[in-house]
Order: structure tokens, then C-alpha cells, then sequence
């Protein structure tokens, strides 16, 4: 009798490298959906800080009287795109504009994308209460409108 040379695998390998493959997948899924969430969440602390950082440099310019106000006006914006639109300085003798942002980032965890990223955040004006915050007639700061809570277990809208 010779001796037959095999060459492939038999029907048991490959059932179990399919298996092994399968569960080594499976386990690796949720691992990718923290990346993305902790990506996202990255993503909300720089948009947030942008946005925060454009409201503040709008208080000190109009504090300083560089922005034209209203008797009783805060010294925050009116909108949120008036940080991207720009203001007018009224101590520029030619009338250049002040800009606080380049665009207004948008929040990642608003579900649509064909919303203007102005839109996707939850504004609070000044007069409105730290523990319920409401939109008004400026805009003292924002936050997310994602009902979710964040992998260090506060909601997003309390970032």
C-alpha cells in the first residue's frame, strides 16, 4: 500500500477556524463601538470648548466696547452664528469685523447630519436658570441635546 499525501484541510479544521475566527469577532465588535463612542466623545469636549471659548472672547470684546450694545444687553450673542458671521468693531476706524470662530462646530451625537451644525446644540441664554437651562434673547452657553450619558456616567447634556 503507499501512503496518500494530503494536501488541504479536513472538514473539522475548517469548522473549527470558523468557529475561533467568529468568536475572536464577535469579541472584538464591542471593543470598535467603545473606540467610536470615546472617538465622539473626544470629538464633543473640543466642540464644546471652541464654542465656549468663542461665547467668552464675545463677553471680553464687548465689554471692552468693541461690539455695539443695547441698554440692559448681556455682552453674549444674540445667535450662535454671530461667533462665525462676526460683529462689527466699533472702534475700527474703517469698520473691520470680529470673528470668534471659523465655523461653528456641530455636536457629533445629534443623529442628523443635514441639520446646520448651529442647530444641533441646546443653547442657554444668561437669564435663564444653571439648573434648567433655557434659550433667550442671547447665548450664554450650550450643550448637547443627546439624552445619552457618557462613558464617565454624566449625561452628555450636563458636559
Amino acid at each position: 500500500m503507499t501512503a496518500r499525501n494530503s494536501h488541504g484541510f479536513t472538514l473539522v479544521e475548517m469548522v473549527i477556524t470558523v468557529a475561533i475566527v467568529g468568536l475572536l469577532a464577535t469579541s472584538a465588535f464591542p471593543l470598535a463601538e467603545l473606540g467610536v463612542r470615546r472617538a465622539k466623545e473626544q470629538d464633543l469636549r473640543l466642540a464644546l470648548r471652541s464654542i465656549r471659548d468663542g461665547l467668552d472672547a464675545y463677553k471680553e470684546a464687548s465689554d471692552a466696547g468693541r461690539i455695539e450694545m443695547e441698554l440692559g444687553d448681556s455682552g453674549y450673542p444674540p445667535t450662535l452664528n454671530a461667533l462665525a458671521v462676526g460683529v462689527v468693531d466699533v472702534k475700527s476706524p474703517e469698520g473691520d469685523k470680529i470673528y470668534f470662530l471659523r465655523r461653528i462646530p456641530r455636536d457629533p451625537f445629534y443623529p442628523d447630519k443635514s441639520v446646520l451644525a448651529a442647530e444641533t446644540w441646546a443653547l442657554r441664554a444668561y437669564a435663564s436658570d444653571p439648573q434648567d437651562p433655557q434659550p433667550g434673547e442671547d447665548v450664554f452657553d450650550i450643550h448637547s441635546t443627546s439624552p445619552r450619558e457618557g462613558l464617565n456616567g454624566v449625561p452628555y447634556r450636563r458636559w
